[in-house]
């Protein structure tokens, strides 16, 4: 029985993570969040490793509170930079394999075409900043690390862009969705289930481990600006009212947000084997999963 450990535990992917427990029998699971587990404390990691001794982790982990992260950059840097790091040199120390989720938000340059891995990151605010050390100290410590760039996340549980529209949809008449931020949604559950079949794929000896490691990008299939994701939530949750698209420079926030976020996937399906979902048939199965 192989053994992950889970930081991030009550998050987004934590809980999609805790559900796909009974589809990969080979797994026994620990699932930690800060309350039980801070990763920036070393002395705490290394006695969690030397007691559990994992096969895997998978670090869910993050100050994701991009605009809060503007004035707390000192817990944004421990979480996502130093507990990250942590993680990894106790790994290291273990001999676990380990998957760090990183975000779309390191690329924010004038690039027009879906960012590819080797590309320059050029993060913009406390957060993509803190997000980018972290995945550089990841790799500084674990080399064998693998590295998953993802956008745009969402699912059923916490706070997130689909529950927010759901709320304002009903609530309001009409809302102001910007339309020139360009990306791609991801749902949780996808990713989630992704990291699972690559440990699966490990274990099977379909794939080396030993040999696969970096950065790799993983969103859902296709393209949308969030007028375009909130317009189908909407269509698909039979919700009426106004859309009215409008420029960033029209809602400003504390965090810049990157205007142009797509990223190739090409990397990560060749190298795993595996397909991704297109996005509007994942929020479909999103949104039935919210009105269970």
């Amino acid at each position: 029985m192989k053994k992950i450990l889970v930081t991030g535990g009550d998050g987004q992917v934590g809980m999609e993570l805790q559900n796909l427990q009974p589809h990969y029998p080979g797994f026994t699971f620990r699932f930690t969040d800060a309350k039980d587990l801070d990763i920036t404390d070393s002395v705490a990691i290394h006695d969690y490793f030397d007691d559990f001794r994992p096969d895997y982790v998978f670090n869910c982990a993050a100050f994701t509170a991009v605009d809060k992260a503007e004035e707390a950059v000192d817990i944004a840097l421990k979480v996502n930079a130093l507990g990250a790091e942590i993680l990894a040199k106790a790994a290291q120390k273990y001999q676990s394999k380990m998957f760090h989720i990183s975000t779309d938000y390191v690329y924010d340059s004038s690039q027009n075409t879906p960012y590819i891995e080797g590309d320059s990151a050029h993060p913009g605010g406390i957060y993509a900043i803190t997000k980018y050390l972290g995945d550089k100290a990841v790799l500084d410590a674990l080399p064998s690390a693998i590295i998953l760039r993802t956008s745009w996340v969402y699912s059923s549980y916490g706070h997130n862009f689909v529950k927010s529209m759901q709320k304002f949809g009903q609530e309001r008449d009409q809302l102001n969705i910007v339309y020139d931020q360009i990306g791609t949604p991801t749902y949780a559950h996808d990713l989630a289930k992704a990291m699972m079949d690559i440990a699966q794929k490990f274990e099977n000896k379909e794939l080396d481990a030993a040999n696969i490691n970096g950065v790799f990008h993983y969103s859902n299939e296709g393209v949308a600006s969030w007028y375009d994701f909130a317009m189908a939530i909407f269509e698909l949750d039979g919700i009426t009212c106004d859309v009215r698209p409008i420029l960033s420079k029209e809602y400003p926030t504390p965090a810049r947000r990157p205007p142009f976020s797509l990223m190739d996937k090409g990397k990560f399906k060749s190298t795993f084997g595996l397909t991704i979902p297109y996005w509007r048939e994942s929020l479909k199965t999103c949104l039935q999963e919210i009105r269970k």
